[in-house]
């Protein structure tokens, strides 16, 4: 036990043997960092080159390249457009496609961010739904010690009240003796 003195003149005991100050050990530190959180950081890291690896598997097959990433980059480029010709004042100006290249390109990075974020968004709702779940069970655990509780408190009320009449009946029975008259003898 280690011994440290502070200028109020308070003295604090450690035990460095058993990792424990003030009463919180080592093991309930451990124990706060729940694994599921961890998990999840390793899956929202890992994220991000699976949707790298996506998006260059995106540029290179022509079928993505078509039909997932060009429809979704020149809808983006089309509103992105109107909408700046709107705030600069053009209105009714039309506004050209995107060629294939930078089109694939723009799809490719809108793919990359959408699985990103299709991936925090699950961890999110995973993590909520675990949140929840726990939430409940503890909410369970409480209905569960206040019915006992109650159950225990009528018990004890039913209890009382027996005790309260048997005693009741053994006063009853204790007034209906006569009482001994003492004689006083000279």
């Amino acid at each position: 036990m280690d011994h440290f003195q502070w200028d109020v003149g308070e003295t604090v005991q450690i035990d460095i043997t058993n990792a424990c100050v003030e009463g919180v050990s080592a093991k309930m530190v451990v124990g706060a960092f729940p694994i599921a959180k961890l998990l999840y950081l390793g899956v929202r890291q890992m994220s991000k080159p699976v949707a790298n690896r996506i998006k260059a598997g995106a540029r290179r097959s022509e079928f993505f390249k078509t039909y997932v990433c060009l429809p979704p980059a020149q809808l983006y480029h089309w509103i992105e457009m109107r909408t700046k010709m709107r705030i600069m004042g053009f209105r009714g100006s039309t506004i050209k496609p995107l060629n294939e290249d930078a089109a694939a390109e723009l799809g490719a990075e809108l793919l990359g961010e959408a699985i990103i974020f299709l991936i925090g968004g699950g961890c999110m709702v995973l993590e909520y739904s675990r949140q929840a779940s726990n939430s409940r069970r503890k909410e369970d655990e409480l209905n569960e010690t206040i019915n006992g509780l109650q159950t225990e408190l009528a018990e004890l009320a039913l209890t009382t009240e027996t005790l309260d009449a048997q005693l009741r009946e053994i006063n009853r029975q204790l007034l209906s003796f006569p009482v001994p008259t003492q004689s006083v003898s000279k």
